[in-house]
C-alpha cells in the first residue's frame, strides 16, 4: 500500500510556507503501548521548472581553451538575446567551463605545468570560479588539423616516435617513450584537478583527431596495438581520477585508423571496447549530435543501451559558419541555423543527455536564434530532483522512534548518476532540525535513497525511522536537502523546488516540538 495513505488524513488546505500546501493529519506514530507519541504533518511541495540548478554533470557547458581570446569573458558576459530584447550573461545559463587544451600548453616543459605558469589559463579558470562555474577538461595530443604541435617538443626530443602531417608532429600512441611522459603528465594533472568540488568531468581519452579517438595512427601501420593502447589509456585515467567522472566518446570506429564512411558500416570491436571502459568506470560523450552521418543508428542504439546506466554528455557537430550543414542527411534548410540547433536538441533529448554545449563560434547562435531551446533544456534536460510530498512529525511527546515518509521525483529527461564509481552513492536525502537561532542541531540521512533510480514520471517513496532519544526537548524546524555524505553531510545538490530555504540550501518544511 502507498506509504502516504497508511493513515486516514484530514488535509487542511492552508499554506504554512511559500510554495507549499500543508495539512495537519491524523497520522500518529505509536509506542509499544499503543499510545500516540507524535503527530505527523503532510506537506506538499511545489516544483520549480525554471531556475538554473548548479549541479554536477548537469546543464549547459561553455567551451574555452588555454588560448582563449582576451575578450572571451566580455563577450560571454554580454550575449545578445533578441527574444529578450537585451543582453545576458552566459554564466547565468551555464555553470561548467570546458577547457579543451593541447598537451603542449598544459605541459610545455618536462615537469612544468600550465596551471602553475600560464597566466592566460590561470585567469580563465579564476574567471570561471568567480562566476560560480565548475571546470571540465580535454587534453589533446594529436596535431592534425591544428595550428601548432599539440605534443610537447621535449617528448619528441626524448626519442618518441611519431608522424608528421601538414608540418605538425604527433606521437604514435603505442610508443613507450610517449606513454612514459604522458603517464607522468596525467599523474600531475590529476593531483591538481581530481577535485569534485571544482571539476565536473574529465575527457579520458586524448587520442586521434580532436581527441575523439577515431582516425588513430599506430607505429605498426595497422590496428594491431589498438586494444593494448585502449586498456593502457583507460587504466591510466581511472587510476588517477578517482573522484571526478571520466568520459569516453562512443562511436562505431573506436581506436581505429578509419573515419566515418556511411551509417551502415561500423567496426565490430568498438562496442566491446566501450563496454569494457564502462565496466571499469567510464561515462559517455559524443561529439557529433545533430550530424546525420556521424551520429547515426549505431550511436543511437548504443546510447539507448546505456540509458540511465551512465550519464551521457553531448556536443553538437555542425559549425554553422564553416560546415555545409545543408548537405546533412537530415535535410537542414540552407542558411537556417535554427534547424541545426533543433536537430542537436532533438538528438540530445532522444539520448537523454545530462549536458549540452555552448561551443566556440556556436554560442551566439543558441542565444540569438534558438534561445527558447536554451531555456527548454534547463527546464527539461539533465536531472531536476524534488520531493513532492513529505510526512513528518510536528509534535513528539515521548522519547521513542518517529517516522518520516517522503516521495521524490525527477522532472528531467536525464538522471542523477550516483551509481558511477567516482560518486559511489555519495548523494543522499537528509532531514535536519534547526534551532531557533538558525543552526543545524541534528541531521538524519536516509541511506536507503538511491538518486540514480529517480527517473522522470516514476515517483519513488521512502520511509525513514528515527530514534529521537538523543534529541533534547525544545522547539525546532524541520528541513530537507540532498547532502554529500563525503562532505560532512553538507548540501551537495540543489533541488528543483519553490519554497523558503534556510542556510546552506536546506528547504524549510515545518515547525516541530520535542
Amino acid at each position: 500500500m502507498n506509504l502516504f495513505f497508511r493513515h486516514i488524513a484530514l488535509i487542511v488546505s492552508i499554506s504554512l510556507f511559500p510554495g507549499m500546501l500543508s495539512g495537519l493529519a491524523e497520522n500518529r506514530n505509536r509506542d509499544k503501548t499503543g499510545k500516540s507519541n507524535s503527530i505527523n504533518e503532510e506537506i506538499f511541495i511545489q516544483p520549480d521548472n525554471e531556475r538554473l540548478l548548479r549541479n554536477p554533470l548537469n546543464g549547459w557547458v561553455v567551451y574555452g581553451s588555454t588560448r582563449a581570446q582576451n575578450d572571451f569573458w566580455k563577450k560571454y558576459d554580454n550575449m545578445n538575446v533578441p527574444a529578450l530584447g537585451r543582453s545576458v550573461k552566459v554564466s547565468d545559463y551555464a555553470h561548467t567551463l570546458y577547457i579543451r587544451s593541447s598537451w603542449t600548453d598544459m605541459n610545455p616543459q618536462d615537469g612544468v605545468y600550465g596551471w602553475h605558469t600560464d597566466e592566460g589559463l590561470k585567469q580563465l579558470i579564476q574567471n570561471a570560479k568567480d562566476r560560480k562555474m565548475r571546470l571540465a577538461f580535454r587534453i589533446v595530443v594529436d596535431s592534425r588539423d591544428k595550428g601548432y604541435t599539440f605534443t610537447p617538443q621535449f617528448v619528441k626530443d626524448a626519442g618518441a616516435k611519431g608522424y608528421v602531417n601538414r608540418g605538425k608532429w604527433s606521437p604514435f600512441p603505442d610508443d613507450p617513450v610517449f606513454q612514459k611522459y604522458f603517464e607522468k603528465f596525467i599523474k600531475a594533472f590529476a593531483k591538481e584537478f581530481n577535485n569534485p568540488a571544482e571539476v565536473d568531468f574529465i575527457d579520458g581519452f586524448s587520442l586521434g583527431k580532436w581527441g575523439e579517438y577515431h582516425t588513430v595512427l599506430y607505429s605498426t601501420g595497422d590496428n594491431t596495438p589498438r586494444k593494448a593502447v585502449f586498456e593502457w589509456m583507460t587504466g591510466l585515467y581511472l587510476k588517477h581520477f578517482t573522484k571526478v567522472p571520466v568520459v569516453v566518446n562512443y562511436h562505431r570506429w573506436i581506436g581505429t585508423e578509419k573515419d566515418w564512411i556511411d551509417d551502415s558500416k561500423y567496426d565490430r570491436e568498438s562496442e566491446s571496447l566501450l563496454d569494457d571502459a564502462i565496466r571499469k568506470g567510464y561515462s559517455l560523450r559524443h561529439d557529433a549530435f545533430g550530424m546525420g552521418t556521424y551520429y547515426g543508428s549505431w550511436e543511437r542504439r548504443f546510447a539507448e543501451k546505456y540509458r540511465f546506466r551512465v550519464p551521457i554528455i553531448m556536443e553538437g557537430g555542425w559549425i554553422i559558419k564553416k560546415h555545409s550543414y545543408w548537405t546533412d542527411p537530415r535535410n537542414y534548410r540552407r542558411n537556417y541555423p535554427q534547424d541545426v540547433r533543433l536537430g542537436e536538441f532533438e538528438d540530445a533529448k532522444e539520448a537523454h543527455v545530462n549536458m549540452m554545449d555552448f561551443r566556440n563560434g556556436e554560442t551566439e547562435s543558441w542565444f540569438e536564434d534558438s534561445f527558447g531551446l536554451v531555456q527548454k533544456f534547463i527546464s527539461e534536460g539533465g536531472y531536476r530532483l524534488y520531493p513532492d510530498k513529505v510526512s513528518l512529525p510536528i509534535e513528539v511527546k515521548n522519547n521513542s522512534e518517529i517516522k518520516i515518509y517522503h516521495r521524490w521525483n525527477n522532472m528531467g529527461w536525464g538522471y542523477c548518476p550516483t551509481n558511477i564509481p567516482q560518486w559511489n552513492q555519495k548523494y543522499k536525502v537528509a532531514f535536519a532540525l534547526f534551532d531557533n537561532n538558525g543552526q543545524i542541531k541534528y541531521t538524519f540521512v536516509d541511506h536507503n535513497t538511491d538518486l540514480s533510480k529517480w527517473i522522470k514520471d516514476s515517483p519513488t517513496e521512502y520511509e525513514l525511522v528515527l530514534d529521537n532519544k538523543k534529541i533534547k526537548k525544545g522547539n525546532y524546524t524541520w528541513a530537507v536537502g540532498l547532502v554529500d555524505v563525503t562532505s560532512e553531510n553538507k548540501i551537495g545538490l540543489e533541488m528543483a523546488v519553490k519554497g523558503e530555504f534556510l542556510r546552506e540550501g536546506w528547504l524549510k518544511l515545518a515547525e516541530v516540538k520535542f
